[in-house]
C-alpha cells in the first residue's frame, strides 16, 4: 500500500485517484496523488480504432485501465456522469465503458465517485457553464506540462484531469469530516 509521511511523523495511506472521461474513440485519463502537494502521476488518452468491434474496444478499454490501476496502485476512481445528448446509441455504448470501470472498482476494492459535468466545471473553473476550452486552460495553468499533449486529444486528457481533481478533493473533504 502506498504511504505518505505526515509532518508530525505519522503515516497515512496515500490516495491515488484515476479520473476518466470515457469515449469510444478517445478516452481521457489522469492519475493524481497528494502528499505535500497534488502531483499528476500520469495523464493522457486511450485512442481506440473505429475499425474494431464494440467488443474489441471494450476489451481494450478494460485491459488498459486494469494496467493503470495495478501500475499506479490506484485507490479511487472518479468518473464523469454521462448525459443523453442527441444520439441515444452513443449514450448506451458509453454505458459499457462505465460498466467496465464499475467492474474494475469492484475487482480492486476501489472507491468510485461520479461527478456531473457541471459539478466538475464549477469545481475547477468557478463556473458550471464553462466550456471545454476553459477547463483545459485552467488545467494547463495548474499543470503546465500538459502543453506537450497533442491539441486534438488535449481536451479529453484535461477533462479527465479535472474529474480526477474532483475525486481527490472529494476524498479529502470526506476525510476531514471524519476527523
Amino acid at each position: 500500500m502506498n504511504q505518505v509521511i505526515k509532518q508530525n511523523g505519522t503515516t497515512a495511506p496515500m490516495q491515488i485517484v484515476l479520473g476518466v472521461d470515457p469515449g469510444f474513440s478517445v478516452t481521457g485519463f489522469a492519475l493524481v496523488a497528494k502528499a505535500q502537494r497534488i502531483t499528476v502521476l500520469d495523464c493522457g488518452y486511450l485512442k481506440m480504432s473505429a475499425q474494431k468491434t464494440l467488443s474489441q474496444r471494450t476489451g481494450e478499454f478494460y485491459v488498459f485501465f486494469q494496467q493503470k490501476i495495478i501500475e499506479h496502485k490506484v485507490t479511487h476512481i472518479a468518473l464523469e456522469t454521462s448525459f443523453l445528448g442527441k444520439n441515444a446509441q452513443t449514450f448506451l455504448k458509453l454505458g459499457f465503458l462505465r460498466g467496465v470501470l464499475f467492474l474494475l472498482a469492484d475487482q480492486h476494492h476501489l472507491v468510485l465517485t461520479e461527478f456531473a459535468p457541471r459539478e466538475v466545471k464549477l469545481a475547477v473553473t468557478g463556473s458550471g457553464a464553462a466550456s471545454k476550452d476553459q477547463v483545459a486552460d485552467m488545467m494547463i495553468r495548474l499543470f503546465p506540462g500538459l502543453t506537450t499533449l497533442p491539441q486534438v486529444e488535449r481536451a479529453d486528457a484535461t477533462d479527465a484531469l479535472a474529474v480526477a481533481l474532483c475525486g481527490l478533493w472529494n476524498q479529502q473533504s470526506y476525510m476531514q469530516m471524519l476527523k
